[in-house]
């Protein structure tokens, strides 16, 4: 009778913890896809894609700014007549003021790309209000004084940078169409090109990663994108023109 009841118990034990290793794996799971999701976050406003009918798009530029990227950008935006939204990251403006200044200059707008550019998921409130705002203070020295929402390295956040942010009352950004996240695309202008056209609707983001020296394919890739989307009938707004447009049209 002991060893029975021994065994039992051994058993339920034995069932208790696979429950409980199932449940943390599937909670695990269920965590990291929240943090990597495009389309949500447990705190606040996300926006991967304004609703709208109108055949407007917004260019995002993420990183930097680095010299190697700025002027190539700037040069081609400049030709087209075009303003877009760059992401930039707090070290890196830190580091090249003078090209952060350079894009305020032209009219265009600045977001945040956190000070460190590390993912913003296991961090403490402190951390992310300090990455947020030592950021805030850099992108203000370049002379821009537009709206500055918020984009999280790699789209990565889960509980502390999303809260701050909806605290503050501030705008979280994502994309629809980053023709930069497939390898076989990634290594050709022409099909990044491609790919940026097919895939933009009306009210899409679209991220390009342009910066650094290794980037030449996308940075070779903007003019044309731009080309063939406003022959489809595409204007280019910046991030905060586009959520203006949000339900029109």
């Amino acid at each position: 009778m002991i060893r029975f009841s021994l065994s039992r118990r051994a058993r339920r034990w034995s069932i208790g913890v696979a429950v409980a290793l199932v449940l943390v794996l599937v909670g695990g799971y269920v965590l990291f896809r929240i943090a990597d999701s495009r389309t949500f976050q447990f705190f606040g406003g996300l926006t991967a894609r304004v609703e709208t009918s109108e055949k407007a798009v917004a260019l995002t530029f993420d990183d930097g700014p680095s010299p190697a990227g700025v002027k190539p950008v700037l040069d081609a935006l400049a030709a087209r007549g075009v303003h877009a939204t760059f992401y930039l990251i707090g070290s890196e403006l830190a580091a090249h003021p003078d090209l952060g200044r350079a894009i305020a200059a032209a009219g265009h707008e600045i977001g945040n790309h956190t000070y460190s550019h590390e993912r913003m998921v296991l961090i403490t409130p402190g951390r992310a209000a300090s990455e947020i705002e030592r950021t805030d203070a850099l992108i203000r020295a370049t002379g821009y004084t537009g709206e500055i929402t918020v984009r999280p390295p790699n789209g990565k956040k889960l509980f502390a940078l999303p809260y701050y942010l909806h605290e503050h009352d501030r705008k979280t950004i994502t994309w629809d169409v980053e023709p930069n996240s497939f390898p076989e695309i990634d290594r050709s202008a022409a099909a990044i090109a491609d790919y940026t056209v097919t895939h933009a609707r009306p009210g899409s983001i679209v991220l390009f990663h342009p910066m650094y020296a290794g980037r030449e394919q996308t940075r070779e890739a903007i003019g044309p994108a731009i080309d063939r989307l406003r022959a489809l009938g595409y204007r280019f707004v910046t991030v905060s023109q586009l959520l203006a447009l949000r339900g029109k049209g």
